[in-house]
């Protein structure tokens, strides 16, 4: 493939998308590789799949949702669909089928050179869009697991019956182990879910989405620097799915649809698996930001001089966690710890800090010139890796690149 171009993308996800579609109409030769096919980071969700954010937040510039359903939520293959629809509307210069194995300099103030199984690509600068989270998180714990029980990563799950038979044990309590395991709960499997902290919000507030609440308190403009600590991009989204019109999967609804709740899985103690006694601790998070969420929609109102709305409440009661299971009870163990960034293909130094985030200010890298990065959680704010945000980043990126 010896070839060169201005500006190279690596990623045809909403990222890469956005970005191509700011290059085009600003004239920048640029080309996007992408290592399967437009869109394809959706495609390994589960076969139920929708957005969690309501149609209306899709918000690509040039790709904005025009359907019927803006309340609604597409589901998987919608919104490939619709990335592929967005990326043909301008004719995006994209390779398909063509991974970058490895990025590196040309040379100082040659560029970079993007090596692929076709061959290699020169190109001036470089933006990478390869998505908010590319490598699956596998504690120790889950391999010891893995030695008696098959595991399943969250992005291998597609449905309940393409599972073993048998109790599943769901490790990891965000918002996709929450998810699967109200669907598998609800298909008549016995769930385990090993729980973890993540926020808790009502689905809706005076019928109106708890997302456009969020957006309106100002939740997405929330900076990094804003957060106690950078900790804050490993930490779970909160547990609504878009599923059967919308609904709640935090600890209490689980456990009101007979999910049985652990705390979080710590590894195997002989034929048992060894669990905290931290459950009590992780209902409580959820309950605290669902009164916080709530009280600040209080507050909205009030300044706002309109009614405050009947505001949903929390049960004070705890929940019992149930006895974490023998090895030999379960039937298969579905992995949704969460994932990490992965950049050890790019052979350039100190690219990332300790976390394994790019080290950037607005998109642009602090130790290499010429490479910038959208898509990642936090570039800017909380909504940089969203379909409702990551466009205002990717306009922000491709006009420091038309500057030069």
């Amino acid at each position: 493939m010896r070839a060169d171009v201005d500006v190279l993308v690596i990623g045809a996800g909403q990222a890469g998308l956005a970005v191509s579609h700011g290059l085009s109409a600003s004239g920048i030769d640029h080309v996007v590789l992408e290592r399967e096919r437009v869109g394809a980071a959706w495609d390994t969700r589960w076969d139920s799949f929708r957005l969690v954010t309501p149609n209306h937040t899709i918000r690509l510039p040039g790709g904005e949702y025009r359907g019927d359903d803006p309340a609604g939520y597409l589901d998987r293959d919608e919104i490939g669909a619709h990335l592929r629809d967005y990326a043909s509307s301008f004719a995006a210069p994209i390779q398909e089928r063509t991974g970058v194995e490895s990025l590196r300099s040309a040379g100082v103030g040659d560029g970079f050179v993007a090596e692929t199984a076709a061959g290699g690509i020169r190109a001036r600068r470089v933006v990478v869009c390869t998505g908010a989270y590319q490598r699956e998180h596998r504690p120790g714990f889950v391999e010891e697991i893995g030695r008696e029980v098959p595991v399943v990563a969250a992005t291998e799950y597609r449905a309940p019956d393409a599972l073993p038979g048998g109790t599943v044990l769901v490790i990891g309590g965000g918002q996709s182990g929450c998810q699967i395991a109200h669907e598998l709960v609800h298909a008549g499997r016995r769930v385990v879910l090993a729980a973890s902290r993540a926020p808790a919000m009502p689905r809706r507030v005076d019928g109106r989405d708890i997302i456009d609440w969020l957006n309106e308190l100002g939740f997405f403009d929330d900076t990094l620097a804003d957060m106690p600590s950078p900790a804050v991009r490993n930490v779970s989204n909160p547990l609504i799915s878009g599923a059967h019109g919308g609904h709640e999967v935090n600890l209490r609804a689980l456990a009101a649809d007979g999910v049985e709740l652990l705390g979080h899985v710590t590894g195997v103690d002989g034929a048992r698996v060894r669990v905290a006694d931290d459950l009590a601790e992780s209902v409580a998070f959820g309950d605290d930001v669902f009164h916080e969420v709530c009280a600040g929609i209080g507050r909205l109102c009030w300044s706002q001089g309109l009614p405050v709305p009947d505001l949903p409440e929390r049960p004070s009661t705890g929940l019992v966690a149930a006895t974490a299971p023998l090895l030999d009870e379960l039937g298969v163990v579905v992995n949704a710890v969460g994932f990490r960034p992965d950049y050890g293909w790019i052979d350039l130094p100190e690219i990332v800090d300790d976390m394994g985030f790019p080290v950037q200010e607005d998109g642009a890298s602090a130790r290499v010139p010429g490479l910038s990065f959208v898509g990642v959680p936090w570039m800017r704010t909380r909504r940089s890796p969203l379909l409702l945000g990551v466009g205002e980043d990717a306009e922000v990126v491709v006009r420091r690149l038309a500057a030069r």
